[in-house]
């Protein structure tokens, strides 16, 4: 599966497009839309982020 295609990648990539626009060029509409862009994109991460635990499962080679 091409990790290109899960969900998490697309919210990096929506947000990482929105955070390079260069905001000082656009009206004052745009930038407040622009920042409910972001803060919506955001809280939608968190929400589908797995819970963080000890055990998640990840191993560390040394």
């Amino acid at each position: 599966m091409d990790p290109r295609d899960t969900p998490g990648y697309r919210l990096h990539r929506a947000l990482s497009n929105l955070s390079n626009i260069d905001i000082d060029e656009l009206d004052p509409a745009d930038r407040e839309r622009i920042d409910t862009a972001v803060t919506l994109l955001e809280q939608v991460s968190l929400l589908t982020r797995p819970p963080a635990t000890e055990d998640a499962g990840v191993q560390v080679e040394s």
